[in-house]
């Protein structure tokens, strides 16, 4: 008993030890003051960094495309007690970043990287970020298969080449392309605010399966997933497995699942067609959270 112990703490501090970080929480001049509760920003990038060609063509990413880009936006706040909110930013929202004036927020991380990126959420939403976790294309599939899949129940089948995927309309179980393609996919009417929707779905059933007893007690599985975790994602300098743990665990029960509040979309120079916020409902929407209370009910949406 005292060598599994033993070998248990080694190989966790080992993994620990094993998480590629960056220095992505910087201090800058007038950033924002620590708000209550806790709040990650999790980004799903498209770098392809280590993917092989036949893994590029697996996962149906496309190839190189330059400067990685920010696929996925998400700020999931963490309060002392109650429910956790987990909050889709579009990635075409129409923001001021700094240096570059307005723009679309994902042009902050190809701009700047993570820290312009926090620097930018930061200050559209007045949270300040304590964590922050990206994933690119090839350690997102791999975490999924780490758990054995995640089952996703579909209204309607979704068939998108460009990003690899045919899928029959109810429930079934995602394999790690299938996942990456299904929070990819634009192939709808409503096409990023649907996607942000698929993403929070997804990212909820995520957390749930791999915070459960199935995965935690199932050393085929544990084991693998932690594994993935460690290689898989980039964390702030700060950040520890432990962290993500903790993340995981927060969002595994009742998640309040929500998008910013958004008035409509305009085409623009430069820019192209971009998604505008509800300055007044989103200024409401995101001082509740850094006050640590719920969401008004009217503010929170339930799809696109």
């Amino acid at each position: 008993m005292l060598v599994l112990v033993l070998a248990s703490v080694a190989g966790f501090i080992y993994l620990d030890r094993s998480l590629n970080r960056v220095d992505a929480l910087a201090d800058y001049s007038g950033r924002v003051a620590d708000t209550p509760g806790t709040n990650w920003l999790i980004v799903g990038s498209d770098s392809r960094v280590g993917l092989t060609p036949e893994q590029e063509q697996s996962l149906a990413t496309g190839g190189d495309v330059g400067s990685a880009r920010t696929d996925t936006i998400l700020v999931v706040h963490i309060p002392k007690s109650g429910a956790s909110t987990l909050v889709s930013i579009p990635r075409d929202s129409y923001v001021p970043i700094p240096g570059y004036g307005r723009d679309k927020i994902n042009a902050a991380f190809a701009f700047g990287g993570p820290q312009l990126l926090v620097q930018t959420v930061e200050g559209a939403t007045g949270l300040r970020m304590d964590h922050y976790a990206e994933i690119g294309f090839g350690g997102f599939a791999g975490v999924v298969d780490a758990i054995g899949g995640i089952r996703m129940c579909l209204d309607e089948p979704m068939s998108d080449p460009l990003a690899g995927i045919d899928l029959p309309a109810g429930c079934q179980d995602l394999s790690g392309a299938q996942a990456l393609g299904f929070v990819r996919s634009r192939a709808t009417a409503l096409a990023d605010l649907q996607r942000a929707n698929n993403q929070r779905m997804f990212m909820s059933a995520l957390a749930a399966k791999a915070a459960s007893p199935a995965t935690l007690l199932n050393p085929l599985r544990a084991w693998p997933l932690a594994t993935r975790t460690a290689n898989s994602p980039t964390v702030d300098d700060g950040d520890h497995l432990w962290n993500l743990g903790m993340l995981a665990w927060a969002m595994r029960g009742d998640l309040v699942t929500t998008t910013v509040p958004i008035s409509g979309f305009e085409d623009t120079d430069g820019s192209g067609n971009v998604v505008l916020w509800d300055s007044d409902r989103a200024g409401e929407f995101f001082g509740a959270l850094a006050a640590d209370k719920p969401i008004p009910a009217e503010l929170v949406t339930a799809g696109p």
